[in-house]
This record gives C-alpha cells, structure tokens and sequence, in this order.
C-alpha cells in the first residue's frame, strides 16, 4: 500500500494532506525518513511516526477509554465536553462511508456514568456488542443511596417493570456487595436502565461505573480519561 494511503485510512488527513506530510519530511518507518508518498509498504503491522508521534497501522481501530465523569458520549455534546476529545486526532478522523468519521463509541454512557467505553470504526463489532441476541454482560459498580436488603437483590434478579414497556426486565447477576455498593450485570441496554432499575426497587443510584465487558475488566492501571488499543485477546475476551 503507497505510504500516502497508509496515513489515509489511518486518519491523518486527506489524501493530499498526507501526501504533503510526506514530502515535508514528516514521517518516519522504522526510523528513517521518507519523503517519497508513493513508496509501497505492506501495512499490516506496519510502525510509522508522524511529526515524532508514534503509530501502528490498524485496519480496524479498536479502542478501550476509561471515560471520566462529566463527559458526553457524543460528536456534538449538548453541555459537558465530549468522550471524543480524549482521543488523538487520527483516531477522530479515521475515514468512514457515512458523514461521521472516526471510531465511534459502542454504547452510551451517560455524563455522570464512569469507567469502561469501547470506541471503534466496525459496524459490525459495533451492531453484535447492541445486540440483545448476543446477550454480551456489562457489569457496573453501582453506590446507592440507601442501605440495600435482599428483598432488592431478589427482585432485581426476577425482574422489575420499566414504565416505556410491559415487559419485566432483570439483572443477569447481581450481588450486594457492601451496605452501599451493588455489581449489576446486564445483558441489554436500556435508556438509563441502571438508574431506572434500581429506582423500581426502591433506591436510588449516587454513583454508576462499568468496570466490564463480556470477559474484559477494565484495567487497574488505565486512569480516568485515559485509552490504550484493545489487542486480539481483549476482543476474543469481550465477544466470549
């Protein structure tokens, strides 16, 4: 694939744009420079630098953020600063067929919600993680406001009746794990469906984090506001 192209896809600008960023001088493979946009690499698992910023190619991007409070899961935040703006630049402008570019958030967590959001440009990965008929388990740590009981616990395990359906809905697993702090896991997503939950029973949510997704915790080490690439592992671990 022409080096032009490689930063293409990858998202550092039109085609034009990384051409130029070529023939300037600034990228490096492999740490030697090249100033020729047309030279041929094969792209998979390629290491390049622009402007000194190091890269791996991916043909699909793959992402982990630990989204911190007061952020919004949206290109167009309505009044706390958007998740996307935590990510570099390519990564928000990765080219895609529809008139939003760059990877997108799987799911929405709402701006108070904390902890684990996966952001990608495959809409495929994207429609399998929403859909209810793969049944994918997000548990969230979740500090509420009064004491719990077991009589909660029980009915949030046997279901609890939303008011926008007559349908029950209940937690795939759920456990007290302190006088405060309840571990929910569910297997679809419902508009605010932890706080509403939670509210049928009786309490109230204070605080919500997602700490997993299918078999991926969120790591220890990867601060609020922080992303890292999700590896081959990580998605065979999510998709179970």
């Amino acid at each position: 694939m022409r080096l032009e192209e490689i930063l293409y896809t990858q998202g550092f600008g039109t085609r034009r744009v990384c051409a130029g960023l070529v023939q300037q001088g600034f990228v490096s493979v492999a740490g030697v420079v090249t100033t020729d946009a047309a030279t041929e690499f094969i792209a998979d698992g390629l290491h390049f630098s622009v402007q000194g910023v190091p890269w791996l190619y991916q043909a699909k991007a793959y992402v982990l953020l630990h989204k911190p409070a007061g952020t919004e899961c949206s290109h167009k935040p309505s009044t706390w600063p958007s998740v996307y703006t935590l990510l570099p630049g390519p990564l928000r402008q990765r080219p895609q067929k529809g008139p939003i570019q760059g990877v997108q958030a799987v799911g929405r967590l709402d701006q108070d919600t904390t902890g684990m959001l996966l952001l990608t440009d495959d809409g495929q990965f994207i429609h399998r993680m929403g859909s209810p008929k793969h049944h994918v388990p997000k548990v969230y740590e979740v500090t509420v406001k009064h004491p719990l009981d077991d009589q909660q616990v029980a009915r949030l395990l046997a279901g609890v009746v939303l008011d926008d359906s007559p349908i029950a809905v209940r937690a795939a697993a759920c456990e007290a794990v302190g006088p405060l702090h309840l571990r929910l896991t569910l297997t679809e997503g419902k508009y605010h469906q932890v706080k509403r939950m939670v509210a049928a029973v009786g309490n109230r949510v204070e605080a919500l984090h997602r700490s997993q997704m299918g078999g991926l915790a969120l790591p220890a080490d990867l601060a609020p506001g922080q992303w890292r690439w999700l590896s081959a592992a990580d998605l065979a671990a999510i998709k179970g």
